[in-house]
């Protein structure tokens, strides 16, 4: 394995595909224009061993979603990840672990991947913004019925086996 920094990252590449920050994978020919971008699953315990999920709303779009947006330059996924749920829902998090990826091309015609990160809530509250109207905390289980992409549906069924979220459930 040969260690290497890259966008201001130190990676790690095998068989031509960097790892970035440890977690995420990027192919070494991955187009220059790829749309790069880090968003949070945001849990919160609830009683009973229990946890409730943050979904939101945004009505330009017409979806329900995770909170997500682009990476700022030389900023990491993680960095990307607490700011843009702290912007599209006025809360500040932690990280408790990577979730997973979705990949899609984006309304604009571009290649898109988003790296997820599993959080929960140290404080804040939720306002609607300019890119968020609604926010709901439902149960676990309610969670893949509510969200609009398919690719939020398999990213949040995977989510589910991770062992990070069991541990806070019980």
């Amino acid at each position: 394995m040969l260690r290497s920094r890259i966008w201001g990252h130190l990676c790690s590449t095998v068989s031509s595909v960097y790892l970035l920050t440890g977690e995420l994978i990027i192919p070494k020919d991955a187009p220059d224009d790829l749309i790069r971008a880090a968003g949070g699953i945001v849990i919160r315990p609830v009683a009973n061993g229990h946890v409730e999920v943050a979904c939101i709303f945004r009505e330009a779009r017409n979806d329900w979603t995770f909170p997500k947006g682009k990476l700022d330059k030389k900023e990491t996924f993680e960095q990307a990840a607490l700011r843009e749920v702290w912007e599209e829902t006025g809360m500040s998090c932690s990280i408790i672990g990577f979730a997973g990826t979705t990949n899609y091309i984006h309304r604009k015609g571009k290649a898109k991947i988003v790296a997820y990160y599993l959080m929960t809530v140290n404080d804040g509250e939720f306002e609607a913004n300019d890119e968020v109207d609604e926010l709901v905390w439902l149960p676990a289980e309610q969670v893949i019925a509510h969200l609009t992409w398919d690719r939020d549906k398999e990213l949040f069924d995977r989510v589910l086996h991770m062992s990070e979220l069991r541990s806070l459930a019980s």
